[in-house]
């Protein structure tokens, strides 16, 4: 989709969003797609492509989140919309890459609206985000989206395997990620596999008709807020060091700040930890139903196949069934509804429907 747009005699957009899982190469794009804009023209179009790829061009600018969980206004202003007004230092084009699109607060939204609805002819600006529903609308509809699909299942395992897993739970974390690598390692990890045996317990006690004795919510969503306290600590503790910055008139401000931006922070990775532990859930199932119908080679939960043969000679119209509970449920967090009511809703209807 790129390769029309690039130089020499191609058009680019002004504003594009590179969208797709974790692990999906958008940033590798992204610096390359930049270095062919800003070797155009130049002198030395070899020596400007290699001080793009190294991160050295003064006319790239790439913006991470300094908020750890939100981009703020200060990584915005200057770095971006005030930059944006500013002719090139030596290219014919200014390029600015913005990680993390979905966590542009509003007020950070907002101050891009105007660079990337009027943008100076020299500007382009790549955003990439791993999550495209999360993206506001108003940033959302100025660019134009690109979509970047999952590498290979293999690929991303070999990533999970490097950093010290064993090979048969790097290749399940990898498949029940369905290919986003950044799924895959919180699912390696140790809260993450917490998690995943949350939501391991919640689908089977279903199965077993235990949801009344076992309450399995319970610990599928102790497992979630695990995940939101870790970074509630994280930002807590990037709070204190800041705050130790300012004089003392004005620390009570910046508190208040961090603590709204805590809040939201924490709340974006809990849902995102509930989403995670549902799909696992959902898989379960889903796995169940593979092997009824002798396509035990779809499976996910590569690493469960003793659980799974446990679990297995159900009905599969009924499992396809419980699935679909599962999924509704997914949909029904995006209306704000109580997790913990939600959840326990769901392991009763899962327990009827697979009795």
């Amino acid at each position: 989709m790129l390769t029309p747009a690039l130089p020499p005699g191609g058009r680019p957009s002004h504003a594009y969003l590179f969208h797709g899982p974790g692990g999906a190469g958008k940033r590798s794009a992204a610096r390359a797609f930049a270095a062919e804009l800003l070797a155009e023209g130049a002198p030395d179009p070899d020596a400007a492509r290699a001080r793009v790829l190294s991160g050295a061009h003064c006319d790239l600018t790439w913006v991470a989140p300094s908020g750890a969980h939100e981009i703020l206004v200060s990584d915005i202003d200057g770095p971006v919309v005030a930059a944006a007004t500013r002719t090139p230092f030596e290219s014919d084009r200014r390029v600015f890459v913005i990680e993390r699109a979905d966590e542009l607060g509003d007020e950070a939204a907002n101050r891009m609206l105007k660079t990337l609805e009027e943008p100076a002819s020299f500007v382009h600006l790549i955003l990439l985000t791993d999550r495209l529903v999360e993206v506001l609308p108003t940033i959302r509809s100025r660019c134009q989206l690109v979509r970047f699909d999952a590498p290979p299942i293999e690929q991303v395992a070999a990533r999970i395997e490097a950093l010290g897993i064993s090979p048969e739970t790097a290749l399940a974390c990898a498949r029940l990620a369905l290919g986003d690598s950044e799924r895959a390692q919180v699912l390696a990890a140790e809260r993450g596999a917490g998690l995943r045996a949350g939501a391991e317990r919640f689908a089977r006690a279903a199965l077993a008709g235990e949801v009344s004795s076992v309450k399995p919510w319970s610990e599928l969503l102790a497992g979630v807020r695990a995940q939101g306290e870790a970074t509630r600590l994280e930002l807590e503790a990037l709070a204190a060091e800041e705050v130790e910055l300012y004089p003392k008139k004005e620390r009570k401000r910046i508190e208040t700040e961090w603590a709204d931006r805590t809040r939201r922070a924490r709340r974006r990775v809990e849902t995102a930890a509930l989403d995670l532990a549902l799909q696992i859930v959902s898989l379960w199932y889903r796995d169940l139903a593979c092997r009824e119908w002798g396509a035990a080679d779809l499976v996910h939960h590569t690493d469960r196949a003793p659980e799974l043969e446990a679990d297995g000679g159900r009905d599969p119209n009924r499992l396809r069934t419980a699935l679909e509970l599962v999924e509704e449920t997914r949909q029904r967090f995006q209306l704000n509804v109580s997790e913990d009511l939600a959840c326990e809703s769901l392991a009763y209807r899962l327990e009827s429907a697979l009795a």
